[in-house]
């Protein structure tokens, strides 16, 4: 018996083996498809506290407020992508709508549709 460590290799050697055994012919494993999804971030969030106002103002009240009020970001952009591969070749990437809801409905007709 091989000996694995305890980071999961023999339960995954033990998965693949049930799949071998459940797909025994060439033909049943053309028909399986894994897929995955993975986000990018675009643009990280900005932290506005790094940012130093140098004047030679001797108060901050002397300072025009268009210098001193920002908006920041507390969530970075990103996009999600998505593909899937076979023995027979794989699917072209798709991208996932920002703020989409990928529930099974639309997994089924937006992803793999």
């Amino acid at each position: 018996m091989l000996v694995f460590d305890t980071d999961g290799k023999q339960k995954r050697l033990e998965r693949c083996q049930r799949l071998l055994q459940r797909f025994p012919s060439d033909h049943s494993v053309r028909t399986v498809w894994f897929s995955d999804e993975k986000i990018f971030t675009v643009a990280n969030p900005v932290n506005m506290q790094n940012d130093r106002i140098y004047s030679f103002a001797d108060a901050k009240k002397e300072i025009p407020a268009s210098r001193l009020v920002r908006q920041r970001e507390h969530f970075g952009r990103s996009v999600m992508v998505s593909v899937a591969v076979s023995k027979v070749g794989k699917t072209s990437i798709v991208f996932v709508e920002p703020g989409a809801k990928v529930n099974s409905d639309y997994y089924c007709t937006r992803v793999l549709g």
